[in-house]
C-alpha cells in the first residue's frame, strides 16, 4: 500500500483562509441587510429617471425621525404661527378660490389637506367656506390639525371629497402617499399636489421629482385634470386629479 502524500503548506494555508475568512464575509453581508432601507413597493417608478428616492434612511423610524426634526423645529414653528400665519393663510385662500371658480372644490366639500404641519391651509379651506376641513401631520395642532401619518392615513375608505398636499416631496414610498390618497378619495373626488418640477426641493425632502409622468403612473384609480404652474413656497406645479367614478374593486366585480 502507498502511503499518502503529505498535503502541501500552501494548500493548508489556503483552507485556513477561507475558513477565516467566512465568517468576515458573512458578518459585512449581515450588517448591509441591516443597514439597507425597506424599498418601495413600486420599485421600477422609484428608480426611474423622472422620480428618485433620496438615500440614506436606514429604517422608517429613521426617516420619520428625520421628518420631526423639521415638524418640531421650535423657530420653524414659531415662525408658521406668527410671521407666516396670514401669509399663508392668504395664498392658500387664492389657491382654493380658484378652484371653487373651476367647479373643483365647493363650500359642501368634506376636505383633507395632507402634512399640514400648523394648519395654515386647513384655515384658509374655512375661510373660503368649506368648513368641513382638516389636516394630518405626524404632530397634531390642534383643532386644526390632528395627527396622522400619510403613508397610513387614519381615515376609512371614501371618507373625503377633496386632498390637498404640498408636501408630496416629503413621502418616501410615493406610492404609499397615493394610495391612500386614492382609498380615502369618494368616487369623483379631487386630489390637489403642489411640487416642484423646476427645481429640487428642501434637505428634508425624500424623493425628487422631475415631471408629472410619474405622477400620472401613480394614480391608478384617477384622471389627471389638469397642471399649471403655479408660485408656492417653493413649489411651482400644481396638478389636478380626479378618482373615477367607478372604482377598481367594481370593475374587478362586474
Amino acid at each position: 500500500m502507498k502511503a499518502t502524500q503529505p498535503k502541501s503548506p500552501i494548500f493548508k494555508y489556503f483552507l485556513v483562509s477561507i475558513f477565516l475568512t467566512l465568517p468576515l464575509l458573512l458578518l459585512f453581508s449581515l450588517k448591509a441587510a441591516v443597514h439597507t432601507p425597506p424599498l418601495p413597493q413600486n420599485v421600477a417608478l422609484a428608480e426611474s429617471e423622472d422620480l428618485r428616492i433620496r438615500p440614506g434612511y436606514s429604517s422608517y423610524d429613521a426617516y420619520i425621525q428625520r421628518q420631526l426634526n423639521k415638524t418640531l423645529n421650535p423657530k420653524l414653528r414659531t415662525t408658521w404661527t406668527t410671521r407666516d400665519w396670514d401669509r399663508k393663510i392668504q395664498v392658500f385662500a387664492k389657491f382654493f378660490d380658484d378652484l371653487k371658480q373651476e367647479k373643483l372644490l365647493s363650500n359642501e366639500s368634506k376636505a383633507l389637506c395632507i402634512g399640514a404641519r400648523v394648519g395654515q391651509e386647513v384655515e384658509a379651506l374655512k375661510r373660503v367656506g368649506v368648513s368641513d376641513s382638516v389636516g394630518i401631520d405626524l404632530v397634531p395642532y390642534p383643532p386644526l390639525v390632528i395627527e396622522g401619518d400619510f403613508h397610513r392615513q387614519p381615515f376609512d375608505d371614501e371618507t373625503f371629497d377633496f386632498e390637498f398636499s404640498n408636501v408630496f416631496d416629503h413621502a418616501l414610498y410615493p406610492d404609499k402617499f397615493v394610495m391612500e390618497i386614492e382609498r380615502t378619495l369618494k368616487p369623483g373626488g379631487v386630489c390637489v399636489l403642489h411640487v416642484a418640477l423646476s427645481k429640487r426641493a428642501d434637505k428634508y425632502s425624500a424623493n425628487d421629482l422631475f415631471s408629472v409622468k410619474p405622477l400620472v403612473k401613480l394614480f391608478k384609480r384617477s384622471e389627471m385634470v389638469r397642471v399649471r404652474k403655479v408660485d408656492g413656497f417653493g413649489l411651482d406645479t400644481e396638478v389636478v386629479f380626479r378618482k373615477n367614478v367607478k372604482s377598481l374593486n367594481a370593475i374587478q366585480r362586474s
